[in-house]
This record gives structure tokens, sequence and C-alpha cells, in this order.
């Protein structure tokens, strides 16, 4: 392939012909290929893969994590332990394209990779390193590990996706209509603009951002200077960005520079883009801050032969499909834990990114009440969770590991590390209930109750994210009655929470399955027909083209 000037391999449609390079620190589009951690880097390989179904005129710029983010193992007491192996991938295209950029006043070498859409079915991505022999090992060392816990490296890797992606653009001769920014990783992409055009309108005509944070606190800050000694401005001094981006302190925000410096920005759903537009009120020169809820692709994650019986109105065949599916996923975890689960008992799952605000063991904060409900022999149930805590997040890794212990006392409880594509498409369809508690307002979106419904799961969930838009209580998901968070500290909040999820577990979720199947199986195929209907990525990918990128 022609990668001096690049075009889409496939035609493109007319609707979506305005050109569009997205830019991101993680894409989950297929378990072989490991360079994403969690939500974010799931969202984004369902992005690429219905812009691929839409013929969209719309390319990927990431980076090659050598070592992905990290492998999730055991030690020798089934506690959690990170390892970190490095990647090969023969199916990866090498595009001839090296180039150099600065950071920290010296060279770096950087070299482009190719993902071609038909390997995946995907958008192109191009993904880039610097683990190449012409650069010293601190250099190489970018791209070794997804979000680096060394702050200057982290800054490096911004450095890397934002600048080499902005310059190896222009190496292809490929100018995007727009550049859209999946989090403020890579808003270094505009000062490289910016110090090629020395045009501060045509940056923000040309840039959109989407944001995936609900809190300002959780936004990326750093040392104004560190980051111009890195690189970061491509040459820019700081009165120059100072005067682009109206930062005038010494701390460097990213998303708010991101705000500044793009036409429109969008949260990941109703609620978030209104938590975002009060959070970020009390700046000036902010872009306008509309709503694209996230989605996820229904061609990758549903289960056809339940959404077939689904359609044909087939009742037996469903539930023998929702029982063959949960069978077959309870072989994978005997085979990981040495428990035997038994298809025919409620099953709730909790899976995703480990987090303190997502609170993975949250039902274990009353133990009497938790230990009543998971030794009743009359309406058993049983409880899988899993996912991958930050490596470096102690706090998070020690969740983890009360859980493990946890797990050792109980045959009906199991914790399953290596939580990636695979893995989760199978908890999804082990769940019956698939169990979600963050903090009021914490969750941006949280897309993962998404496809678990499109493999026959109800949600529960506190009602964060995109769960407002979606769930009918009762109806085709299970949801915790909102309090009036802003006057409750955690701990109340908390109380507040645990309490509801118990009342409704106890009381609706457990006798619906054991004694009223009909309604259940209501439940879940209204579910599935909705889930689909709102939630599908392509209606979030023709959305993008319509509200942000036009």
């Amino acid at each position: 392939m022609e990668f001096q000037h690049y075009e889409l391999p496939y035609p493109v449609n007319p609707q979506y012909s305005s050109k569009a390079a997205y830019f991101c620190m993680e894409f989950a589009i297929h378990q072989s290929l490991k360079i994403y951690s969690g939500g974010l880097g799931f969202l984004a390989g369902s992005h690429l893969r219905s812009a691929y179904e839409a013929q969209q005129n719309f390319i990927g710029i990431g980076i090659l994590w050598k070592y992905g983010y990290y492998d999730q193992e055991r030690d020798q007491d089934q506690n959690m332990k990170p390892a970190w192996v490095e990647k090969q991938y023969n199916f990866l295209e090498d595009t001839g394209i090296k180039y150099q950029i600065t950071i920290g006043n010296a060279p770096v070498w950087v070299k482009a990779w190719y993902l071609k859409p038909e390997t995946f079915k995907s958008a192109p991505l191009f993904l880039l390193s610097t683990d190449l022999p012409e650069n010293d090992y601190l250099s190489q060392s970018i791209c070794h590990r997804l979000y680096d816990s060394n702050m200057e490296t982290k800054i490096a890797q911004f450095i890397l996706l934002g600048i080499g992606g902005a310059k190896l653009l222009d190496l292809m001769h490929y100018q995007p209509d727009v550049y859209h920014l999946n989090e403020a990783h890579g808003i270094s992409a505009a000062f490289y603009v910016l110090s090629q055009q020395k045009d501060l309108s045509f940056v923000k005509n040309h840039f959109v951002f989407t944001t995936h944070t609900p809190e300002e606190a959780g936004n990326e800050v750093h040392d104004l200077n560190l980051c111009q000694r890195l690189g970061y401005f491509n040459g820019l001094s700081l009165e120059e960005v100072r005067e682009a981006t109206g930062i005038t302190g010494e701390r460097f925000n990213h998303s708010l520079a991101a705000l500044r410096l793009s036409r429109k920005a969008n949260g990941v759903s109703a609620l978030h883009g209104e938590v975002s537009r009060t959070m970020w009120a009390n700046y000036d020169n902010i872009c306008p801050i509309i709503s694209i809820t996230n989605a996820q692709n229904r061609n990758y994650w549903a289960d056809k032969d339940l959404y077939e019986y689904l359609e044909i109105s087939n009742d037996i065949l469903f539930d023998e499909r929702k029982l063959e599916l949960k069978a077959k996923a309870f072989e994978f975890i005997a085979n990981q834990t040495g428990k035997i689960f038994d298809p025919n008992i409620l099953t709730i799952v909790w899976a995703r990114r480990f987090a303190a605000y997502k609170r993975p063991d949250l039902l274990s904060y009353d133990f009497e009440r938790f230990e009543r409900l998971i030794t009743d022999t009359k309406k058993p149930i049983q409880i899988i969770w899993a996912g991958k805590p930050y490596p470096s997040d102690f706090g998070a890794v020690n969740q983890f590991n009360k859980l493990v212990d946890l797990s050792k006392k109980y045959k009906n409880i199991a914790v399953v590390t290596g939580y990636e594509l695979d893995i989760s498409r199978t908890l999804k369809q082990a769940a019956d209930v698939w169990l979600n508690n963050p903090r009021v307002p914490r969750e941006a979106s949280g897309t993962s109750g998404m496809t678990a419904t499109m493999n026959g799961a109800l949600n529960f969930s506190t009602d964060d994210g995109w769960i407002p838009e979606f769930i009918v209580p009762d109806e085709n998901g299970f949801v915790v009655p909102k309090a009036d968070y802003h006057k409750l500290n955690i701990s109340e909040q908390d109380i507040h929470d645990l309490y509801n999820v118990y009342e409704i577990l106890e009381d609706k979720i457990i006798p619906t399955y054991y004694s009223n199947r009909t309604k259940w199986r209501k439940m879940q195929q209204r579910a599935m027909k909705e889930v689909v209907q709102q939630f599908d990525s392509k209606r979030m990918v023709k959305e993008y083209y319509e509200q942000l990128y036009s």
C-alpha cells in the first residue's frame, strides 16, 4: 500500500466524506492486539468497527505498546500479580515511514505501523512506536507500557500520540477536516498544528474533543515548565502557549487546553454532558459541550443466536441458549478458579476496571447481610468478580485481593484474572445480572452494561452514566434510587446505596428470577431490543459526524 499519499482502501460513503483522524491512547479492537486497558479502549474499538461498517472517512491514531497495559496473573497465594511481557504482531504492516520528533530537547525516532481494515473489520489504524535501535533505551521505553506511572514518561507518551500523530498525517499528506481527540492525551497535536499553520483560528476550526472525566480533579494536570522542557508545545514559547490556551498559572491542565483549542466538545452520556457543562462553567473561552452517548458494536458483542430466537419469538430456544452460554462460560470459570458453577443458579457478575469510586466490593460492606445472601440454599446465587486495577493503584489492588480471599471461603464466589476482550464477552454471557455500582455522578458513561444486555443479562446499577437514558426500572433492568448525593458524604452515600442494593436484590431480583421466569424473560427481551436500538455504535458514529464533525 502507498502511505506517502494515503487514501482509504475502501469506498467512502458520501454521507461521511469529511476526513476525521481519531487520536486515542488505547484501542480494544481484538483480543490478540493488547494495546488497551479498559473502557476507553473498548469504546474506541467499537468506534473503529462501526466506522468501518458505515464506510466513514475515518482513521485512528494510537501507540503500539510493547508490553501492553499489563498481563494480570496470580502469585502463589492467588493474589494479583502484574506481568509485563513483550507482544509480537505479525498482522501489522510496516508503513516504511520513520521520522523524528523532539522530546526533552533530543531527537526521538518514531516508526508507524498499520492495521489493515480487513484484518479485524475496523477503520484503518496507525500505531506509533519508539522501540527502535536508533533510539536510546529511555526513548525506546516511551512506548513500553500504557499509562506509565513515571510522570515524565507519561508526558512523553502524550507527545508521541499528539505531535507524533499529527506529524505522521503530514508525512502521509493526509489532511484531516477534523482532528478528534478521544480524551485530552493527544492535545499536543494542536500545538503541532499551531506551530505549522501559525493560525489559532485554524486549530480551533479543525479540533474537536471528547471528554470522559466527570470530575475536575480527575483531569491530567502537569507542571507547565516541565511540559515546555519536554517539548510538549512543539517549539512554541510559554507566552504563545498562554495566549493560545488562556492558562495563566504554572499548571497545565490538558482538558482545559483541549476545551479552549477545540471548536466543540462532547460528554459521553446525557448526564455527563450536564456534569461537564457545570464543571467547566466558571472558565471562560470554553467551546460548547454537547452530549453524544457512548455505544458498543452489536456485530462484535451480541450473541447472534439469542437475537435470532428473540426475533422469531421462540422462548424455549431463547432460554436454552442463555443456559448454554452460561454453561460454556462456567467451563472457563472452572478452569481458571476450580469453581464449578450451576447454569440454573442466578449469577451476578461485577466486571470492569477496578477503581475506588466503582466500589467493586460494595456488597461486602454489610458482611452479615452478604453472608446471608451468599449462603442461602433455597434461592441461591453465584457471584463473579473480574477487572484490572491500575497496577500502581495499591488501594484498588488491595480491593481485588480482598475479594480473592473472600472467594476462598465460599464455593459460589469466583474472582477471575485477565479481564480483556474475550473474557469480557465470556462473563457477559455468564451473567444473569450485570452489577454496576459506582458513586454517582462519577461514572461518565460506563458501557459494559450495554454489551452485557446484548448477551441476555439484566443491568442492575446506580443511576449514573448511560443508565438514566436506558433503564426503565423493573421493566428492562433495575436501578438504585437516587439520593441527593450532593448533601451526602461518601460514607452516607455508600450506606444509602448499599441498603437499596440489598432491598432490590432480596425483594425484586432474586424472587423474580426464581418465581416469575416469564417476567424475567420479558425484561431480558425488552432490554435486548432497546439496547440495540439506542446503544449500537452505528448510532454513535453517525452522531459524531452529524453533531461534532460537521
